[in-house]
């Protein structure tokens, strides 16, 4: 899944990310399940659960927070799909500063993929 935007609304400590996503979604056996907010240290600090596949949307847009990062704190924004996990672009950047694609190591923050809040299964 890459995360090819993200617009950022609110005040440090209580913002509100709308992430735009784009993947190869299929049905439940293939679909975008999350997308998260990640500190530079790969710490999870927020993460939008995604209830459902968005095959027939793409790219699609959904908002979540509130996300507990202050104006000038650099994190990745990036997505998950099930089965496959961690992959594709993310953006890097802050509230302050502008988001940029950034590559992603593949072990980075790879752990974080057994972190709660989790799906509990894909509507349609």
């Amino acid at each position: 899944a890459d995360v090819i935007d993200v617009s950022i609304s609110g005040k440090p400590g209580d913002y509100r990310f709308s992430v735009t996503v784009s993947s190869p979604d299929t049905g439940c056996a293939q679909y975008a399940d999350w997308w998260e907010v990640v500190s530079a240290d790969g710490r999870l600090v927020y993460r939008r659960v995604l209830l459902h596949s968005h095959s027939g949307e793409q790219p699609f847009t959904r908002s979540g927070g509130p996300v507990d990062v202050q104006a000038d704190e650099v994190v990745i924004v990036r997505g998950h799909m099930n089965g496959t996990g961690y992959g594709g672009s993310g953006l890097k950047g802050s509230v302050s500063s502008d988001f940029a694609i950034t590559d992603i190591a593949g072990d980075f923050g790879a752990d974080l993929a057994q972190q709660d809040p989790l799906p509990t299964g894909c509507a349609f």
